[in-house]
Formats: structure tokens, C-alpha cells, sequence
């Protein structure tokens, strides 16, 4: 699993950064990947990417505030005009879909692939086999949600030493053998799946937050989540304008972090008023909690693998 930050601003585009969209790439668990959020210029922002929109699977809306929604249109419209045919989910809060279908209406905008908008309410708001996705409201100044995605338990690795000392004959029967399945050989031999496979390993978790000041549900929603991307659009010393607007310091992001036993923040939508080198400083302000910190940039990617963080290098891409 990747994650890619397309704009971390707030309010509006600044020359260093977009408004905001986050990319959960998925390509390695299903082959596509979900948007969270999708401020103006976020299909701007992907062609300097390898992003592709057909690739694109699910998108979810934090809340209505423009800096969060108007790169929906285009977004949308443009994934048809590139070949994408497969469905498409919105999930958002109530009155998303009578804003999307009124603009591609007024617009005239045709999409040659279906589109499903789901208006949300706290819970479970989709599962399949390998995912879980929560809701739950979180405290702006107007309805909001954070979204906690679970990937499910993985299935045990197939220890191939293991399976070749029995003489296991390389096709079908490991198949069956890594899904749990206990096979007999063509010798007669049975052969149990836990005699061939390590134990299932725990999925990931990620907690991806809209704008809110400190509240409950955040540190509900991030309890002991391996990630937490959470909102900082201001720093201590403007605690009284977080307060005011809804909106969240840095300091407070981290102490979300640390009661919700997380693992690592990451911290976005970040005021314009904060040049490259008030960043340190922000840093400066959580220095004493003992879990990493970081400040995304537009385009910063991170990989996790293996229960580990890293940021991606150019190089690396």
C-alpha cells in the first residue's frame, strides 16, 4: 500500500500547495486505488503522476467546503474522455449527490461508465473480502467525516521449503494449500495446510480524517491504527484561529495520535500563512512524542510494507 498526497493546502491553492486529495493506492491488494477528497486542480495535479484515472475505484468526501469537492467535475468527466469504463463509487456526506448531478447535468457532462454516489452516515460504510471502511463524524463547522480503512487478516505465506521437502507437486495443490485447504498427493499422502504455512498476518489500518478540531471520534476512529493522516492547518501559536474555524494545530493532531495509541502521523492541509521553513519549527512543537511526525508535501508518497513507513525518493518513483 501506497499513499500519495496530490494537494495538501487549505482553503485555497497556494504556489506550494494544491487543495486537498489523497491517493490510497492499492494496486498490489485489487488493482486500483481510492481518492480521498478531491479539491480543485486534483486531475491537474495527477497528470504529473502515473496515476490513471481508470484506475479509480473508490472516491470519498471528508465534506462539502470547496477546497474538499471542486475538482470532482473535471475529475470525472475527464476519466470517461480517457477510457474509463469501469464503476465508479462516491461516498460523502448528505447533499453530495444533488451537487454532482446537478453539475454534470447543467454541464452537460456525459459519463460512459456508472456512477454510484453514496450519502453516508456513521458506521460501516463498505466491506468486501479484503476491506472494511468506517465513518465517523468528526467536529468542523459543518458536517464532516473521517474514514478508518482495515484491510482484513492476510492469508498465512506458504513456506515452499516446507512443501518441496514433502514433495508437493508445484501447481494447484499449493494453491489450495496457502487458502487453507488440506490436499491428499497422488501417492495417498495428506497433507495439512498449517503443516506448510507461517500465521496469518494482520492487515493494515489507516485513519484519513477530514478537517475537525480535536474530538473523540477522531481518537476513536485512529485507535491503534498503523497510519493517521490528520489535518494541522494551524500551529500552536494560532490555536486560538484553530479553535474559531474548526480546524486542528499540529500539537493536536499529535495528541489524537498518541491517545489513540497510533503508530505513525501524518500530518496535511496545511495554512497557507506556513512557509517551507515554519515546517521546522512545526516540527519543533512535537518533538517529544515518541512516534514519527510528518508534514506532507504535494506529491510526497509513502510506502508501507512489512509493519514499516517510507517516504518514496524521486528516485525511487
Amino acid at each position: 500500500m501506497q499513499l500519495l498526497f496530490l494537494g495538501t493546502g487549505a482553503g485555497m491553492p497556494s504556489k506550494g500547495r494544491n487543495t486537498t486529495a489523497t491517493v490510497l493506492k492499492l494496486l498490489e491488494e485489487r488493482g486500483t486505488y481510492w481518492l480521498f477528497d478531491c479539491g480543485e486542480a486534483t486531475q491537474h495535479q495527477i497528470l504529473h503522476t502515473t496515476l490513471k484515472p481508470r484506475k479509480l475505484e473508490k472516491i470519498f468526501i471528508t465534506h462539502l467546503h470547496g477546497d474538499h469537492i471542486y475538482g470532482l467535475p473535471g475529475l470525472l468527466g475527464s476519466r470517461s474522455f480517457l477510457g474509463g469504463d469501469a464503476s465508479l463509487t462516491i461516498y460523502g456526506p448528505k447533499g453530495i449527490k444533488a451537487w454532482i448531478e446537478l453539475t454534470l447535468l447543467t454541464s452537460s457532462t456525459y459519463l460512459k461508465y456508472k456512477l454510484n454516489i453514496i450519502e453516508i452516515e456513521d458506521g460501516i460504510i463498505f466491506e468486501d473480502a479484503q476491506f472494511i471502511v468506517e465513518a465517523k463524524s468528526i467536529e468542523h463547522v459543518i458536517p464532516c467525516f473521517g474514514f478508518k480503512i482495515t484491510q482484513k487478516p492476510l492469508p498465512p505465506q506458504l513456506i515452499i521449503e516446507k512443501t518441496d521437502a514433502l514433495k508437493v507437486p508445484r501447481g494447484p495443490l499449493l494453491k489450495q494449500l496457502k487458502e487453507g485447504h488440506d490436499v491428499e498427493l497422488p501417492d495417498g499422502r495428506i497433507v495439512l495446510s498449517k503443516e506448510v504455512t507461517g500465521a496469518p498476518k494482520d492487515g493494515f489500518q489507516i485513519t484519513l480524517l477530514g478537517d475537525t478540531k480535536y474530538c473523540e471520534n477522531s481518537i476513536s476512529l485512529s485507535q491503534g491504527a498503523d497510519i493517521v493522516v490528520h489535518e494541522a492547518t494551524f500551529d500552536k501559536e494560532t490555536a486560538e484561529l484553530a479553535g474559531l474555524y474548526g480546524h486542528s494545530t499540529i500539537l493536536d493532531a499529535a495528541n489524537v495520535c498518541k491517545e489513540a495509541n497510533a503508530k505513525h502521523l501524518i500530518v496535511n492541509h496545511i495554512s497557507a500563512r506556513f512557509l517551507p521553513y515554519h515546517l521546522k519549527e512545526m516540527l519543533n512543537q512535537v518533538a517529544l512524542f515518541d512516534f514519527p511526525i510528518h508534514i506532507a508535501e504535494d506529491f510526497a508518497e509513502y510506502d508501507w510494507s512489512n509493519g514499516i513507513l517510507n517516504k518514496i525518493t524521486d528516485s525511487e518513483r
